[in-house]
């Protein structure tokens, strides 16, 4: 992995010469993405990452911080928040504007348990890949949270971005689940290799947490997008 999405974070922060990050996927055209925008204060965030971050508590583990704005913010209101990303140039960024635990590594293998709030968000799910491996990943956060702890993920259904018609039916892949994308970061005239990135509607989401011994409940719908909460049953 080049780590562009860190070097992007790493320049911006040090003022070394950024550009915005550009960003594609095997169903979207080209898309600048501002790298300010991962610095963004809690006034400038969406609502759904607000009522993730105000719903936070207890021992909490921010899973792809990134740039760290999620972390930063709940460290400010006084809570003991991990951020963790599998970005070097991210978590350094991380330790350089002040969150006093920031580490580099992949979910997967993170040790640390008991957790009472595990955060995913910016399409938390996309983490997850493909719904192949979903059960690996649910599984994984169930057993970083202490018994009433909570997974706070967001995600977007992307069946709009489909073609429709006249009678109302969507013209989707013949093979896999609509949701699971190859995504591309671009930086500075380079490129990451793609990546699996998956977008999941509530419904597939439900299913995959009750099969793996969660409850869960929307919590916030804001047009096709939307905050979940996972809770050990």
């Amino acid at each position: 992995m080049k780590d562009l999405m860190g070097q992007a974070i790493h320049d911006y922060y040090h003022d070394h010469n950024p550009e915005d990050l550009q960003t594609e996927t095997s169903i979207s055209e080209l898309d600048e993405l501002p790298v300010a925008y991962l610095f963004r204060e809690f006034k400038a965030m969406n609502p759904l990452e607000q009522e993730a971050l105000s719903l936070s508590r207890g021992k909490i583990l921010d899973i792809g911080a990134g740039a760290g704005s999620h972390s930063l913010y709940l460290q400010e209101k006084g809570l003991d928040v991990t951020a963790l990303d599998i970005s070097p140039k991210s978590i350094e960024v991380c330790t350089a504007r002040g969150i006093r635990q920031a580490f580099c590594a992949n979910m997967l293998q993170f040790q640390e348990q008991g957790f009472d709030t595990v955060l995913l968000l910016m399409n938390g799910t996309g983490i997850f890949q493909s719904l192949q491996v979903i059960d690996i990943y649910l599984k994984k956060l169930h057993s970083l949270l202490n018994d009433g702890g909570q997974v706070l993920i967001d995600s977007t259904d992307i069946i709009y971005m489909f073609d429709a018609d006249e009678d109302g039916g969507v013209y989707i892949p013949a093979e896999g689940y609509y949701g699971e994308l190859d995504y591309v970061v671009h930086y500075k005239g380079q490129s990451e290799d793609p990546i699996k990135w998956l977008y999941l509607d509530f419904n597939t989401l439900k299913n995959a947490a009750e099969n793996n011994g969660f409850r869960i409940e929307k919590v916030r719908q804001e047009e096709d997008s939307y905050l979940a909460k996972l809770t050990r049953r």
